[in-house]
């Protein structure tokens, strides 16, 4: 596949380098001829000078033909504008935008255009190192609001109810994990041995959620 990426600082740069290793083409564009040096010698990609949300210099770096795009520059406007061009004006269909401003990161979100959130990202790969274990996060949305993580469930919540426990807990079950498969529950399906329940909540909730979900529930 062809990529064209946008911003050759040490995120492009590695990026392009991980694309060329696994066999994929690659141009990269940055108005900074001097950042191409970040590739090294052994890079043999494409080198585009220009801004990357210049429609000629796009076409130059092959956008025509690309599968896909990344816009990874250190200017949020920069990135998303370019992501729109790509994806809008060139029907490239996996494009993405690094974004660090978070409030800025869901609105893109919205529009349809993904994005890596810089400053949430980091965030949570810090709780997941900093937290114990029951408490990491699998997945964070691009605002940093809404959590998914997987529960320590306390023995005593097997064969009680999906609603039991999103009562107790103040969140939402969004799956669970059975013998390897994921099961979509509803409000009343019971919980078994061995499952491992992914739900939903409110980061600023995720420690209680999580020591409610370690406690045995309260008898009804």
């Amino acid at each position: 596949m062809h990529v064209v990426i946008m911003g050759c600082g040490r995120v492009g740069s590695s990026l392009a380098k991980a694309l060329e290793r696994l066999d994929h083409q690659v141009a990269v564009i940055d108005k900074d001829a001097q950042a191409f040096r970040r590739l090294g010698p052994d890079f043999h990609g494409q080198h585009v000078v220009g801004n990357g949300f210049d429609r000629q210099v796009l076409v130059e770096a092959g956008i025509e033909r690309a599968g896909a795009f990344a816009a990874v520059s250190s200017g949020d406007n920069s990135n998303i504008i370019s992501a729109r061009v790509a994806r809008e004006t060139f029907g490239v269909d996996a494009v993405v935008a690094r974004i660090y401003d978070e409030k800025r990161a869901a609105v893109y979100e919205r529009l349809g255009i993904p994005t890596v959130a810089t400053v949430p990202w980091s965030t949570d790969r810090f709780l997941r190192m900093l937290l114990p274990e029951g408490a990491s996060t699998a997945w964070r949305d691009p605002s940093g609001t809404v959590a998914v993580l997987p529960l320590d469930l306390h023995e005593d919540w097997i064969g009680r109810s999906v609603r039991d426990l999103q009562s107790a807990t103040g969140c939402r079950v969004a799956f669970i994990m059975r013998f390897g498969t994921g099961v979509l529950p509803d409000s009343k399906t019971l919980l078994q041995a061995d499952d491992v329940v992914y739900v939903a909540a409110l980061s600023g909730t995720v420690t209680d959620v999580a020591a409610a979900a370690a406690q045995a529930p309260e008898e009804s």
